[in-house]
């Protein structure tokens, strides 16, 4: 269940979904202050550590916010041993098909075109499941360890399973704008993961930058894979797709590519995910 409270979109005390670790709780945001804190955790993160470069507003309030935040819904881990902003210590924004009246308001459109998930074919393979986009993951860096991203992805299975996913995307990032430094990690994914051509996912005309720098052979796949950023591999681990291009951002100083992740297509070992 979820309430209007100000502008933003936050869930309800009753909200029966919830991953808890000791300290650690993995839930909805309940209040507009919990979602603050997560929009200052990422600025943080994103503006802080990672150098990117804040509007005026975004600056001088000091943390990252834009419209998709009102729409969607905020995934937080809150360290119950602390207090007020500091309890937040990991966020991820989600956003349900059902929420939304066109593509367009999907944040991935800002880079991809994302018209090929809306084919007969792909609606077909769908059924009567939906769409959810993931975004603004991050974690405060002395909680970035294995056990509290395990917790954030026990509580999206979760989440699927609720509200009837079918596939989850969004846009993934490669540090840095240098593509030179790039063309072994974009070629691996190019040849390797590509996403069907049934449903194909390119990056936006003008906005699209090369991935198949290299042939299949002529390259080293292993060196390739090992260097690309731990979120990407981790979706990779999933048994993930690669949308066709590449975006760079320069606001944030990444390549940012498109991951989509069909729930159908999770490796085996990783179904333990999605127990209860």
């Amino acid at each position: 269940m979820t309430e209007t409270f100000n502008k933003y979109v936050i869930a309800a005390e009753d909200d029966p979904i919830k991953v808890v670790s000791g300290d650690i709780e993995v839930r909805l945001a309940l209040t507009n202050d919990e979602i603050l804190a997560g929009q200052k955790l990422r600025y943080k993160v994103f503006f802080d550590e990672m150098g990117a470069k804040p509007s005026k507003i975004v600056a001088s309030e000091k943390r990252d916010f834009d419209h998709f935040d009102e729409i969607c819904d905020h995934l937080l881990a809150i360290d119950n041993s602390k207090t007020g902003d500091d309890r937040v210590i990991a966020t991820y924004r989600l956003l349900r098909e059902e929420k939304i009246s066109g593509m367009e308001e999907f944040y991935s459109t800002c880079e991809f075109d994302l018209s090929n998930l809306y084919n007969d074919h792909f609606r077909k393979l769908m059924g009567d499941r939906q769409l959810l986009e993931l975004g603004r993951s991050c974690v405060k860096e002395e909680y970035r360890t294995n056990a509290v991203m395990h917790l954030m992805w026990k509580f999206i299975a979760r989440y699927i399973d609720k509200h009837k996913i079918a596939y989850l995307f969004g846009c993934a990032s490669l540090p840095g704008v240098e593509q030179k430094l790039l063309e072994a990690q974009l070629s691996y994914l190019y040849h390797y993961h590509k996403t069907p051509d049934e449903y194909n996912i390119p990056a936006k005309v003008g906005q699209a930058q090369e991935m198949n720098y290299f042939a299949k052979d002529d390259f080293e796949k292993r060196e390739a894979r090992r260097e690309l950023a731990p979120l990407v591999k981790g979706y990779l681990n999933l048994g993930c797709y690669i949308g066709d291009g590449a975006v760079i951002d320069e606001q944030f100083g990444t390549t940012d590519v498109f991951i989509l992740l069909p729930i159908d297509r999770i490796e085996k070992r990783y179904l333990s995910l999605f127990e209860d």
